[in-house]
Formats: C-alpha cells, structure tokens, sequence
C-alpha cells in the first residue's frame, strides 16, 4: 500500500470502523435499551457516510445513509430496537464491507433486499415510506428553527464536507421547507485566498416539527469548533431573504470526489486493494525507539568505516575492533527485539471476530449460545494471527454444532438453556496458549472408537490411552456427526486444523468430559521469524534447542550414564525426570563424550531430559523452512545458519519426545 494512496486509507479506516460499528452492534443484542450503543451505531455509519461519500464511494455513502437513517429514528423513539434490526443491520455491514472492496453492479440488488428486509425491522406504518426521509417533519409552517454556522477554517483539511452538512440539514423537513443561504462576508481578498479553508458561513431556515437534538446531531462531529447559533424559527428576525441563486448553497449537491492525475475520479474498487489486513498500527513510542537503535547503529558504522580508514593494527586495532563487535552485537540484539515488538498485535483483535460469528451460529442452530473471552490484552505475531483465524473459526464452530445441547436437553441434564464457549488466551514463555472451552456433552468415546474402527484406524478391540483416542478426531475425513448439515459433518476441517497448527509449529490439546463440555488448547509460538536458541553438539552436528522451552542444564557422567541404562531416568532434587540420548535417537554413530550434558526441558507440563555432547552456548536463531524433501521430519520444525555458514537443525520439542516415547514402547515390547 502507497502511502500516499488517500482510497487504500480509507479502506483501512473504513475496516476499522465497520468492525467497531458491528461489535456495538453485539453488545446491542444484550441491551436493546442502551442509548449510548445506539448513537455508537448511529455515529459509526454517520462517519463511514460521510468518509465514503468524500472518496467517491458513492454506493456505499447512499447505501449507508438508509441505514443511518434507520438508526436515527431509534435514536428519537420512532422506532424500536429490536433484535430483527440488529440481526438486518449486521447484514447490512456485511454489505457495506463489499461495497468499500468492490463497485460491482451485482451489489445494488442484493443491497435493495437488505433495505427491503430494513424496512420491515423498522415497523413502519407506511410500506411506501422512504427511509431517506426522515420522520419529525409534518409541513408545519409555523414551527421550525433558524441556523447561522460557520465551520472551523480547517474544517476540509479535517475531513469534513459542509455540503453534506448542508443536505442532512435539508433531509430534516420535507421538499422545498428548507432554506440555505452562503455568507460569503468572510471570504479574504483573492491574494490573499487559500482554497483549502472553509471561509464561507451559512444562514439556514428549516420549517417544520424538528427536534433540536437533530440538529445537533449533524454537527456532532464539529460541534467543539464551529460557531453555531441556533433559534426558534417564530423567534427570528428578520425574515430570510430571497436566495441568492449565484451564492446558494444547492441542499443536494453531490459530494466533490478527489481527482486522479487524469483528471478521472480517483478510485477504482474492483481494481485497487488495500485492507486493514495489509498493515499493523504502531505506537509511535515505539517507533521511537527503533528509530533510537538505528541512530545507534549509524554511528557504530561511522566508528567501523573510521577505523577500517585508520589502518590501526595490533592489539589496540583488535581492541578497537571488539569494541566496536559487541556494540553491533548489544544493537543487532535490542533490533531484534524492537521489529519483533513492532509486529506485535493484541490477540483481541482476532478473538473479536468470533462475536459475529457465534451470534449467526446461535441463530442458525436456534441454541442460545455466549461467547466469553479472556487474556485479549496477550500479544501475538501478525502473522500468526492472520493463521489462526481460519482454524479457531472451525473450532468454534464444531463446539457449537457438536458440542453445545439445545435448550430442552440442557434443561433435563439440569444445565443453564444458554450454552458458553469460552476463548482465552495467555503467554506462557515463548509460546501463547490458545483454549476453546464448551460447557457442552462433551466427545462420545463409544462414537470415536465406532468411527476410527470403521475407518481402519484402530483395530477392534485394541486397548489405547484416552488421548490418543480423542486425537482420532483430528485423522482426514473423521466425522461422528450423524447427519450433515451447513455446519459440519462431512469430515473435513479439523485434520485441517492440525495441519495449520503444525505448520506454525505449534501442538493442539484434547481434553473432554462426558456430561461437562470439551477444551481444546493450541500451543503457538509468539513469532515465526526469530527465536533465541540454545546451540548445542550431538556427534558431529550441531542442533538448536529453543531457549523458552530450557529450564535447566546438568551433567551427566559416564559412570550415572552406565548406571542409568535401562531406565533412562535421573533423580533430579528428590524428582524423576526421564531423559532421551540424542545420539543413540539420531543415530550419529559416534562414541559419547566422556561428560555428557542434560538439557533440561518443560513440555506440556512435563520435564524431560535431552542428552547432548556438548553445549556450545545460546544462539540468536533467525528461522529458515526446511526444503521439501526434510519438511516431513518429525523431530525439526526448520534450520538456522550459523556463523560459520554452516546448517544447524531446530529441534521440535513436542514431536521429539513423542517419537522418543514410541521407541521406548517399541523397546520394551521387544525386550
């Protein structure tokens, strides 16, 4: 995105405010009466009018302004809010989100429809009426109020287009009771002109049955800067003069739509991209400090360049020299630390999607379904962000379909009618634990096993450990749904789900109770990009271990590593903890140092020992995906390249001690 693109910031604004506008949408749901959610609503779709109207988006202001409309007169009581209007308006914003994306004709019948459906929300007496129109004027001459404004100087600069000030006012009374006239006595000398300031004031009269709330409302947005008075039309004195027909203002005059260098509107949705996706927002402290490092970095060159000029040998050049290597060490370091921070987004901004889409789903599978969030002030990587989206959106899904009752059977299993699913999310080290938790019927084992013994995955009658059992779900094409429907059933997602979580190099977490709901917990790392590692020796190739997952280092002789053969276990203050020979696992070939070191690992809760020959010390690990003929490995999940140019394996913990536990079962069914 250009930065000096004004329609691709708009699109980003726009997102951000749609999104805004949809969750007091929500939270409308839950307190219909609220005054404050519905003039958020009101001023929402007021600015996104306002804005679309400026940039040229003249669908979307006029598709827009029906819906404000619609809002404004549940703002003055003409309306109720119902839970009709609410559930058409969120259509609607799905609608607004396609006309800011895209100027395809097709758009305006499906837009017609959800007015159509609008209009009936409303109740309003007449199926005729235009929601344009709004309903306070009754023609009466008598009763009216009369305006003299004047707009801040910079009022354009700011974003603010008096000629849609202008209109709403006209909107206001019916046809031809609004009277507009410009007061040019301000305008400078035209030397003295500069065309970007508003110097033109205005003399308004409306005539007819209008709140004076409503006239506020059209200057909500510069009400703090502008000199307004405002006065009872039968107050006022003396009468308006005939307009001026050179110096009116026209009460539906378009919008002015900025110019490309063509002369041409500047904008092209079905062409131009740009989205709220495309960017991170970025406090400017930060930015400060980044750019602080890069000072840093400047002048540490200059010191390198001058000393490179001087030609300084021996010892006070290599003094020199160091000086100047560890200062680029101590910033590469705190950039590293800064660019990864300026990635950073808190994770509510993923969970608030899901707002919308439990709301749906509890109106599609007619349960009464609550959504509850926890932790959203945890920061995770954009991009990880953006990954997880499409697998948590099948979660939650299959927790409402499968997982919630209806009402009736959560009543005779004496539970609340309104099932809960719970997002939360907490940072633990160099990870982020993710969990989805229902409070439904939880998985059928029976089912399960019914399945996976259909399926040629399990063999009748095999004994299997609980969780093993449960992550048959996660096998292409399972399924225990017994019927299909729009929400799911044919097997197909969550085996998609494993494959995305792996890709991140993260796990997924299966626990369910019968009777009590199910908790599925995704372990993701904070970032893709960079890790600190510990960098240690095993036969003749060098591994990454990452240092989140380290909690201690010790020593393993040569008369405990005798000693310990055949149960693989180290007493370690008072506690067992078992430990995997890295070497004899990769099969190196080479003969054990002769003092061994243990590395000391937490894994889902577990401590397990990682044998090593040696530990060469922590290592800055900027992550590189493996190629395709070593993706399938099940012990790394990338490379790194060292200083030296060599290739050092990332080990994947979790997949690690997996495949160390099945060779000691294999083991001992040998043995």
């Amino acid at each position: 995105m250009s930065g000096n693109d004004p329609v691709a910031a708009f699109r980003i604004e726009a997102a951000d405010l749609l999104d805004a506008t949809e969750q007091a949408l929500l939270d409308l749901t839950h307190d219909l009466a609220s005054r404050e959610l519905i003039d958020t609503v009101f001023r929402g779709m007021h600015t996104l009018k306002g804005s679309g109207a400026m940039f040229g988006f003249d669908a979307l202001a006029a598709f827009t302004h029906h819906c404000e409309t619609a809002f404004d007169r549940v703002r003055k009581g003409l309306a109720p809010a119902s839970p009709d209007l609410v559930a058409v308006t969120l259509g609607a914003m799905d609608h607004m989100r396609a006309l800011v994306e895209s100027d395809d004709p097709a758009l305006a019948t499906a837009g017609e429809a959800i007015l159509a459906r609008l209009h009936e929300a409303l109740a309003s007496p007449s199926d005729n009426e235009d929601l344009a129109t709004d309903a306070p004027a009754n023609g009466n001459a008598e009763k009216g109020w009369h305006l003299v404004f004047r707009l801040p100087l910079d009022a354009m600069a700011n974003g603010t287009n008096p000629l849609i000030l202008l209109d709403e006012l006209a909107e206001l009374v019916e046809p031809g009771l609004a009277r507009i006239i410009a007061l040019p006595d301000a305008i400078p000398p035209l030397a003295e002109l500069d065309p970007s300031q508003c110097h033109l004031g205005w003399d308004v009269e409306l005539r007819g049955d209008i709140a004076r709330e409503a006239i506020d409302d059209v200057f909500i947005f510069v009400m703090d800067d502008m000199e307004l008075q405002v006065e009872p039309l039968e107050l006022a004195s003396p009468p308006l003069p005939e307009p001026n027909p050179e110096i009116t203002a026209p009460a539906t005059a378009a919008a002015p739509v900025p110019n490309g260098q063509d002369g041409q509107p500047a904008r092209s949705p079905g062409r131009m991209q740009g989205g709220a996706g495309d960017s991170v927002r970025v406090p400017a402290s930060r930015l400060d400090v980044l750019m602080d490092r890069v000072g840093e970095l400047v002048i540490v060159q200059s010191r390198l360049a001058q000393l490179a000029d001087s030609g300084i040998r021996g010892p006070a050049g290599e003094l020199a020299l160091r000086s100047i290597s560890e200062e680029v060490e101590r910033l590469a370091s705190e950039l590293r630390d800064t660019t990864m921070v300026l990635r950073m987004v808190p994770i509510a901004a993923l969970f608030g999607r899901f707002r919308r889409l439990v709301h749906d789903l509890a109106h599609e599978t007619g349960k009464t379904i609550e959504l509850v969030t926890e932790g959203e002030s945890t920061e995770i990587d954009k991009t990880v962000s953006e990954q997880l989206a499409d697998p948590i959106v099948h979660l939650v899904r299959n927790a409402c379909d499968h997982g919630l009752e209806p009402a009736g059977e959560r009543r005779s299993n004496g539970k609340r009618e309104s099932g809960t699913i719970r997002l939360a999310a907490e940072q633990a080290g160099g990870e982020v634990l993710i969990t989805i938790t229902d409070d439904g019927r939880g998985i059928n084992r029976e089912r399960v096993r019914a399945k996976a013994e259909a399926n040629g995955l399990l063999a009748p009658g095999a004994a299997i450990a609980d969780a093993d059992l449960l992550q048959m779900i996660f096998h292409p094409g399972f399924s225990t749904a017994e019927q299909v429907t729009n929400l799911s059933g044919r097997g197909v997602g969550m085996d998609v789900v494993k494959r995305t979580i792996e890709g991140l190099r993260g796990t997924i977490d299966l626990t369910s109770e019968p009777g009590k709901g199910s908790t599925i917990t995704l372990r993701i790392p904070l970032t893709l990009a960079i890790i600190e590692g510990l960098l240690v020796r095993v036969g003749q190739g060098n591994y990454v271990i990452p240092l989140a997952a380290v909690e201690e280092c010790i020593e393993l002789s040569l008369e405990e590593d005798i000693r310990s053969r055949g149960r693989s276990m180290i007493t370690l203050r008072d506690r067992l903890v078992p430990f995997l020979r890295l070497r004899e696992l990769f099969a190196t070939g080479t003969r054990p140092d002769p003092y061994q070191k243990i590395v000391v690992i937490g894994t889902g809760g577990e401590r397990v020992g990682l044998v090593v020959d040696q530990i060469i010390g922590s290592h800055q690990t900027v992550i590189k995906s493996m190629s395709r003929l070593h993706r399938g490995l099940p012990s790394f999940s990338g490379a790194t390249i060292l200083g030296d140019g060599g290739v050092a394996l990332i080990l994947d913990i979790v997949q690690l001690v997996a495949l160390g536990q099945q060779q000691e079962e294999r083991l001992r069914a040998a043995g």
